[in-house]
């Protein structure tokens, strides 16, 4: 490995990473940004990191169909799980700030299910939202204890 590469911290590598996933990536070289952990606040892709990554990870179970780091914004698209074919659910989290805190995390679901052959706009439970806010804000956790561990 070169200079460049080890002296860059494992947290360093996963911002990156986590901004290369989401194809907008734009840093290089030796001028890659470094980030402050006392504060858990990550400024490398607009939006705190560990929202961000497990944010992904959280969605991967649908295709997604637009991500914008800069923004926060992770959108998915349809997904109908195999078991029910019947229904389909569509996800958008939105992180809303540098820092890694509850408030700064919104998750919206749209669902449908199927109606003589169309599609046809349902209900989604408020604890289902929920839920996915809870897994996602543990997961950002679990990866912020990592990183300072490390």
């Amino acid at each position: 490995m070169t200079r460049a590469k080890t002296a860059i911290s494992k947290t360093t590598r996963a911002v990156l990473v986590c901004g290369a996933l989401a194809s907008l990536a734009a840093c290089g070289g030796r001028d890659r940004p470094r980030t402050e952990l006392q504060s858990a606040q990550i400024n490398t892709i607009g939006v705190n990191a560990f929202l961000w990554r497990a944010a992904l990870e959280t969605v991967s179970f649908a295709p997604l169909a637009s991500t914008d780091s800069a923004g926060g914004v992770i959108a998915t698209d349809w997904y109908a799980n195999p078991s029910n074919p019947e229904e389909r659910v569509k996800v958008t989290v939105t992180i809303l700030d540098q820092d890694l805190r509850a408030d700064a995390l919104r998750v919206a679901a749209s669902r449908q299910v199927s109606q003589n052959g169309n599609w046809v706009e349902a209900p989604v439970q408020a604890a289902t939202v929920q839920k996915l806010e809870d897994i996602i804000l543990t997961k950002a956790r679990d990866l912020r204890r990592k990183a300072l561990a490390s």
